[in-house]
């Protein structure tokens, strides 16, 4: 690990001041970040340490969603009973990540920024246009049997790693952010996270030194909340392909997909296929899908995954 420097920030407005330190990173639960900086991928010259700003409360909003404070954990978040209740798809997708010692620490704002996992990203050895801009994509023509089918590009076929993301996602939240001068943002999921382009290394849409305070979400849409996931093996691993899915008694819903894509990969016009099953909402779903010869399961995995959250729903 690399030396760097550290303070603990006394408000919101003053770590984003100072995360536009060069070389600067916030850190909070730190399950992700500390983990790549061990083995420098990662090497901040500066951390801002986050975690006594307070923002660990769950509210509920005027417009009948829940506030959900950047740095409410997961295991917290998982278990409110405002969730369970009205955000099932949610609650589920976090029980379904990493173990119950991670999510006691991991919070929602690095959740939402979690690095994808990637081998090659991981390997300081190899080329990876996400650790070093302009070095190259490894994976292009290696092994990517975890990695994306569909948004992805010639620079770049890493995944979004996280499940919650995903289940987010589907229930359309809002990411609230303050920047060094201390002015607030709201951000829509859907236009959060990034795809890849020629940039993969800027995974999302905060500006230097902006800081995640709080997710939103909008009124409870009802319906049955449903999170799918298929994985190498029964616990702590991740996704090679994830379906969080709402759909009501007629049939209709919505759809987010893990495991596929830099983003969790939504496609709201595929969404009205849905009272015709499973197959013709993939259809739309991965129209532009690209995959490789290692991962061209993903495909029909998808539309299958997608049919047993349906049947799910349907019975339930």
């Amino acid at each position: 690990m690399k030396p760097f420097t550290y303070e603990r920030a006394r408000d919101a407005v003053a770590a984003a001041r100072a995360a536009t330190r060069p070389g600067a990173k916030f850190l909070a639960g730190g399950t992700n970040l500390l983990d790549l900086m061990k083995i420098e991928v990662e090497t901040p010259t500066h951390l801002i340490d986050v975690q006594d700003l307070k923002l660990d409360r769950i509210e509920k909003t005027r417009e009948g969603g829940l506030r959900i404070g950047a740095f409410v954990t997961n295991t917290a978040l998982a278990a409110d009973e405002r969730v369970r209740r009205d955000y099932g798809v949610l609650s589920r997708a976090i029980v379904a990540g990493a173990s119950g010692q991670l999510r006691n620490k991991a919070t929602t704002a690095g959740n939402l920024l979690q690095r994808t996992r990637c081998p090659y990203f991981y390997d300081t050895n190899m080329a990876c246009n996400k650790r070093k801009p302009g070095s190259g994509c490894s994976a292009i023509g290696g092994y990517s049997r975890q990695l994306a089918v569909v948004g992805s590009s010639d620079h770049c076929i890493a995944t979004n790693p996280s499940d919650m993301n995903v289940a987010m996602r589907v229930l359309d939240a809002v990411v609230e952010t303050v920047n060094p001068e201390g002015r607030t943002r709201a951000i829509p999921i859907a236009a959060f996270h990034r795809l890849p382009g020629n940039t993969p290394h800027i995974e999302t849409t905060l500006e230097p030194g902006e800081l995640i305070t709080a997710v939103t979400l909008p009124r409870p849409v009802g319906g049955t909340h449903v999170y799918e996931k298929v994985r190498d093996r029964a616990s702590y691993a991740f996704a090679l392909v994830s379906v969080a899915a709402v759909v009501q008694k007629d049939g209709s819903g919505r759809v987010a997909v893990g495991g596929v894509a830099h983003k969790p990969w939504r496609v709201e016009a595929a969404e009205a296929a849905m009272p015709n099953g499973a197959k013709a909402v993939t259809a739309t779903l991965l129209a532009d899908a690209r995959p490789t010869r290692d991962n061209e399961f993903k495909v029909p995995l998808v539309e299958r995954t997608l049919a047993a959250a349906i049947s799910q729903a349907r019975t339930a």
